[in-house]
This record gives structure tokens, C-alpha cells and sequence, in this order.
């Protein structure tokens, strides 16, 4: 699509074994570098050097978080899964470490790895973003590390070995459309998840081998309270965490004979919630891996539109554009700081926070309770394309279809007229999409025109 960011490398990922250990080199592709304004872009950036300290941990999450960018758990009906490319992880350059991080082709599932800067030997360490190649041989590589083995880390082209290798392969990567938007929500409903249970190393084990390893497209599951770790139960109650498609959590087994504890988060739930999102921190030797869930295995993270509520306000680009420049590669994102710097209400600041993560710009670490910067090389003016509903409901404002009438509004959509009533949960419309969604997949176009409207009312 037209907004996709297309990565290249100037060669391929590889292991290399030496007399002192791997050398781990993982090309990037280009990306960004600086500190606030002073981005600057670089075409095959060289953010990290050196040793880690636990290499089969890292090279096992690695492959866990490299897994998940090519697996697809929902196949679509009439739909081949290998119609499908999958993409390159993201990575994330910042003093408290590295981040890796990814979405399932479905999107359903998203992947993180963070490597906490204490477990790295750097000899070299900046801030910055790119996308790294993790191909088929790197995979297998990585698989066939021996536990004892030292692990010598790069990411960056200039690190490439080409001793043996004269032939320069040049590969283009597309980052979706999809991830960008998924990076979005996956910010959004993490900042609105709490923690709900926590596990050691036996009873997390327990739980993650007990998870089934299929179910039927619908399947919803809650974890709930053991007598020994977490079970499985089919209706919320109060502190239960949603586990729709259990089978996806799965992808941590590989990792549990690291694991020192497995933290659940979710959304507040009750008798009769409905399905939810959920994210699941492994606690590892080093660092940690996060794995959050969208509600159903059906319903991918990039089409929730949960953060579209908070960009129909006129100001919200140009707040965003404000915030950007005070931004560094902030490992945890002070947002009352942010607020005083940029003398914004907590509101616009959460409006303006939407926005950029709208383009990849922001997301959000369940363990630390905190937004962090990653500042994809795309353009927050792309907002209109990456969400289609946005762009109609401006376009509804702008005809003049939107009309304020006692209780709510009118608004006319082709020939006919819906009736908007804007509420605390949801809002409510007349039009076929709220009638199929209730506002689980965020607002219809409607609504949002509403919300502009009602916007511009009071200020």
C-alpha cells in the first residue's frame, strides 16, 4: 500500500562462529538516529556492538519474537495463509537497552523483547529505530547455539562478515500498513490494562504447558485463580484475564525453562464482559518478552480502532507535532513532564500520544506502566490513509451532514440519515456498522463526525 514503509538491506543477518564465541549480525535497513529534532536518518544504521550476557536466552527469544512475524493464526475463510509476506522485526536502540518487537501476520498477536541494557557488554551503543533481517538460516543458526556459547551482538551493515561471500543480495521488506496501525492500538489498550496475576517459575510452566494447542475460531478463555497457578475457565469473573485463541499464548513455551515469573495483564473484567485484550510478560535472565493477545483470534489489532476516539480533535496534529519535537528516545515517557514542557492538559497530552503512535511513533511497556518513543520513519499527515473511518467522518464534517438536534445529532450518509448519541460507554448510532459491532471495533464514521462536531462546539 501506498503508506508502507519498504526496508532494504544491503546484505543478509547472519551467525558467525568464531574462536571466541558467535558474532550475532542482524542488517538493518535504515532508520533513524538523534535526539528530538535532530533525527537523522541513515541508511543502514549501526546502533549496537558487543557481548550479551545470557546468549541463549536472547537467542531463544529472538527466534520466539521472529516467530510470531511469520505466523498467521487465522486463516480468513476462502483465504491462503501463503498469500501472506511476512515482515522483519522492529528494533529499538535506547540507554536501558534493545527492544524487539513484531506482529503476527494475522496481527492478532504482538511480540516484544526487551534486553536490558545491564545484560549487554556494548562496545558501542547508540539511540535509534530500523528493521533488522532475521532469515531462514540466521533462524536455524540461532536454533543450533550451544547454551555455554559466547554471543557476540551487531546490529548494524557494517558489522557484515563477507570473507566468503563476494555477492551483495539486496532485499526489500515491506512494514505494513496493518503493523503501523496495530503499534497504535496494542499503545492504546495496554495503557488501559492492570495487572491481575503473577507467577514463579513452576506454577508459570504449569500454566503455559497446560494451554491447549488448538481451538475453534471463537474460542474465548478467561485465566482465573488456581489452587497451583492459573486455569482456564469458559466466563469472566472479577481479575480474570482474557485468553481468546489460548493456543497463541503458547508461543512463550519455548522460553519457560528461562523464565523467572509471568506477569497477566488485562482490562478490568466482570460476569458478562465481553472478549478482551490481554498482555502476558515473561520474566527472563536479562530482560523479558511480552506477548499481548487482541480479543479473538478472528479480530486483528490493526482494525480495533480504539485510538480513533482520541484523533478527532482539530488540535490534536499539531499537538503531536509539539510533543514530537520535545521527544528523545525516552526509554519510559514522563507524561506529566511531557504536559509542563508542552503546557498541555493530561487530555490533549493522551490525544497527542495517540496521534503519533497512529503512525508508529509511541507504544507502550506493560511492565515498566509506561509509554516509551519509537519513531518510525513515517509521517503523522498520513493519519487520513491509515484510518479510512477518520478521513470519512472529516469528509461527513465538511459537506455539512452533520446536524445537532435535541439528544444528539443527525448525520446524513449518502441518502440516508442516522441518528449519533454520544455517550460514556459507548456512543451510540443508527447505522449498520454499530448494529453488527456495538463499539467493540471502536466508533463507526458517525460517530466520529459527532465527535468533531460536538468538538468544536465547546472550545
Amino acid at each position: 500500500m501506498a503508506d508502507s514503509v519498504t526496508y532494504s538491506y544491503a546484505g543478509g543477518s547472519r551467525l558467525e562462529p568464531r574462536a571466541e564465541g558467535s558474532t550475532l549480525t542482524l542488517a538493518t535497513s535504515g532508520g533513524l538516529r538523534g535526539v528530538r529534532r535532530d533525527l537523522v536518518p541513515v541508511a543502514h544504521p549501526f546502533f549496537f556492538s558487543g557481548f550479551v550476557e545470557h546468549p541463549d536466552v536472547v537467542a531463544a527469544a529472538l527466534l520466539v519474537v521472529a516467530r510470531v512475524a511469520r505466523t498467521r493464526y487465522y486463516v480468513p475463510p476462502g483465504m491462503l495463509a501463503a498469500l501472506l509476506r511476512a515482515a522483519d522485526p522492529v528494533v529499538t536502540s535506547t540507554p536501558e537497552g534493545l527492544r524487539f518487537e513484531s506482529f503476527s501476520a494475522c496481527c492478532g498477536v504482538y511480540a516484544r523483547l526487551d534486553v536490558d541494557s545491564g545484560a549487554l557488554d556494548a562496545e558501542h551503543h547508540a539511540t535509534g529505530v530500523t528493521n533488522v533481517d532475521v532469515n531462514p538460516p540466521l533462524r536455524q543458526a540461532l536454533a543450533g547455539l550451544r547454551p555455554a556459547e559466547p554471543l557476540h551482538l551487531g546490529v548494524g551493515a557494517e558489522l557484515r562478515v563477507t570473507t566468503l561471500d563476494a555477492e551483495t543480495v539486496e532485499e526489500r521488506v515491506p512494514l505494513p500498513n496493518r503493523w503501523l496501525k496495530g503499534f497504535a492500538e496494542t499503545q492504546l489498550l495496554g495503557a488501559g490494562m492492570r495487572l491481575r496475576h503473577a507467577l514463579g517459575p513452576a506454577d508459570l510452566r504449569r500454566f503455559v504447558q497446560s494451554l491447549p494447542k488448538s481451538s475453534a475460531t471463537r474460542t474465548v478463555m478467561w485465566a482465573t485463580p488456581a489452587v497451583r497457578s492459573l486455569r482456564l475457565a469458559s466466563r469472566p469473573t472479577p481479575g480474570a484475564v482474557c485468553v481468546a485463541g489460548p493456543e497463541r499464548l503458547r508461543v512463550l513455551e519455548p522460553l519457560v525453562r528461562f523464565a523467572t515469573g509471568l506477569r497477566a495483564y488485562g482490562a478490568d473484567a466482570a460476569p458478562g464482559s465481553p472478549p478482551l485484550p490481554s498482555g502476558w510478560v515473561l520474566d527472563l535472565p536479562g530482560g523479558s518478552v511480552t506477548v499481548a493477545l487482541s480479543p479473538e483470534k478472528s479480530r486483528g489489532f490493526s482494525g480495533e480502532g480504539s485510538v480513533l476516539h482520541a484523533l478527532v480533535g482539530d488540535d490534536v496534529t499539531d499537538d503531536a507535532d509539539l510533543l514530537s519535537a520535545l521527544l528523545a528516545f525516552d526509554p519510559r515517557i514522563d507524561v506529566d513532564r511531557l504536559g509542563a514542557e508542552a503546557a498541555l492538559s493530561p487530555d490533549r497530552v493522551c490525544g497527542a500520544l495517540g496521534v503519533l503512535a497512529s503512525s508508529g511513533q509511541v507504544g507502550f511497556d506493560l511492565g515498566a506502566g509506561a509509554y516509551f518513543h519509537r519513531p518510525l520513519p513515517v509521517a503523522t499527515d498520513a493519519l487520513g490513509r491509515l484510518h479510512p473511518r477518520l478521513a470519512d467522518a472529516h469528509g461527513l464534517v465538511d459537506a455539512g451532514a452533520v446536524t445537532r438536534r435535541e439528544g444528539g445529532f443527525e448525520v446524513r450518509s449518502g441518502a440516508t440519515t442516522y441518528t449519533v448519541r454520544l455517550t460514556d460507554d459507548p456512543d451510540r448510532c443508527t447505522c449498520p456498522w454499530f448494529a453488527k459491532y456495538r463499539g467493540s471495533h471502536g466508533p463507526c464514521k458517525h460517530v466520529l463526525a459527532a465527535r468533531i462536531v460536538a468538538g468544536r462546539e465547546s472550545s
